[in-house]
């Protein structure tokens, strides 16, 4: 036992690396997940006793569980049986491509970082940027949803502010898991999407089997209660107009609910600002026919150099109002014993948008740029008349208006109009600028209200 053994250093060192490995892997690591999972329990009840909607066991399970959980269901095993026979490919390798799809679509949901940062960091950049108004918001009628719901806030798609926007208006109330398109599948982005509770989906991918695990993913969300946010139109507006709804994650979400499965509440919410930081980008995209765009490095770069040194300076203006309205919810066991249409998924969609359109904020820029398009040159008093006019038939309609007076109202959007070059001074008054088709944009989204 006491006799010398020599051995080469190489040697000698992997053996202590198997070692070290080994102790860590058995001993160390195990301890360290305990420690962390402990801390985020503890976090994630301190947490709950404040949400209205606390967060749901689903969204706490560890990530390689839910994967497993879906690759394994029946419907998915189903689908891989499927594509294996029509495809002509071994069942494994349909498996494979099943697990390989449930990996981008699963999250890994962080309520650290989601409340600690997330919340936070959409809090100092919507107060940044914007002046916030809650538009039409009907209290009793939210504080009446079920708790044991599973809520679904279904929005219209203006700008990549508006995750940002509903992530900190609604972070009282629960934490929002948004289904979030390729745009966002780079690294770090993805990482960092992931942990906030978001799910990845290919919306140009027509898949049947990549549908099916996706579907499901959503349906076995919807049955645990997760609270969702959802864009049916499937991308930002390129022209300022609601967009026709796409079905496909709200088919999943219909198709699947029975009377003996969990209530399904959809929530809708209208966003609308006074300046949209893509605007020219999306009118662009409309112009070429083509939906692709993205922001060339340097305009990005050049845009967060200003805002960097306009905060320095102490120069930093919002860039006008941002507002969020809430319509009345609409309840999926009601609404389907109320309807007559054979398209259940249709009706829904249908229905959803007719409510987003009812309370789309009417704020300044929208305002202004619609009337003069409509009415021709215009001097500030005589828009101040107008929209007068304008404000008091809205609000008689139950539209969400300004809470301001129409001078305060008009005199801010003529000043944004300005700085943008968006308007100029005739001797007959305001008269669109060459960027005429910026006022149509912003026009556009509450000319539906105006007629």
């Amino acid at each position: 036992m006491a006799t010398t053994v020599t051995l080469p250093l190489w040697l000698l060192v992997l053996i202590l690396l198997f070692a070290v490995v080994t102790f860590a892997s058995h001993f160390l690591f195990p301890s360290v997940r305990w420690f962390f999972r402990k801390w985020a329990e503890r976090v994630i009840a301190h947490m709950n006793k404040r949400l209205t909607r606390p967060i749901e066991p689903f969204k706490l399970a560890r990530r390689y569980d839910m994967i497993e959980r879906l690759v394994y269901d029946p419907e998915v095993a189903r689908a891989v049986n499927d594509y294996a026979r029509a495809n002509g490919v071994p069942e494994s390798v349909a498996f494979e491509k099943a697990r390989r799809y449930a990996r981008e679509i699963v999250p890994s949901f962080s309520a650290t970082l989601y409340f600690g940062v997330g919340t936070r960091l959409s809090r100092w950049l919507s107060r940044t940027m914007y002046r916030l108004r809650l538009g039409a918001f009907e209290n009793e009628k939210l504080d009446a949803i079920d708790r044991e719901a599973a809520v679904v806030f279904v929005m219209n798609h203006r700008s990549n502010m508006d995750y940002v926007l509903v992530t900190y208006l609604v972070s009282r109330a629960s934490a929002l898991s948004y289904a979030v398109g390729e745009w966002a599948r780079v690294w770090p982005l993805s990482s960092i999407i992931r942990t906030m509770g978001a799910y990845f989906i290919r919306r140009r991918y027509k898949g049947e089997l990549y549908r099916r695990v996706l579907g499901r993913y959503v349906q076995l969300a919807t049955d645990a209660g997760v609270t969702q946010a959802i864009f049916p139109e499937g991308g930002l507006t390129l022209t300022g107009r609601l967009a026709k709804p796409r079905l496909g994650l709200l088919s999943y979400i219909v198709t699947n609910w029975a009377p003996d499965k969990r209530e399904v509440i959809f929530v809708p919410v209208a966003l609308n600002y006074d300046r949209v930081l893509e605007d020219t980008f999306l009118i662009a995209a409309e112009k070429a026919g083509e939906r692709k765009f993205r922001a060339p490095l340097g305009t990005i770069l050049g845009a967060a150099t200003r805002h960097i040194w306009q905060r320095i300076t102490l120069r930093l203006r919002p860039f006008g109002t941002a507002s969020v309205s809430f319509g009345s919810p609409l309840e999926l066991s009601s609404f389907i014993q109320t309807t007559d249409r054979a398209d259940l998924t249709e009706a829904v969609a249908d229905e959803l948008m007719s409510r987003i359109e009812d309370v789309m904020p009417i704020l300044p820029v929208p305002l202004v740029s619609h009337l003069l398009l409509a009415g021709g040159p215009m001097t500030q008093a005589q828009l101040t008349e107008v929209a007068a006019k304008a404000l008091s038939d809205s609000a008689a309609a139950g539209c969400s208006v300004p809470r301001r007076d129409a001078a305060a109202v008009v005199g801010d959007a003529l000043t944004l109009m300005r700085e943008r070059s968006l308007i100029v001074d005739s001797p007959e008054g305001f008269i669109p600028s060459d960027r005429i088709d910026v006022l149509r944009f912003y026009a556009a989204s509450i000319e539906h209200l105006m007629r």
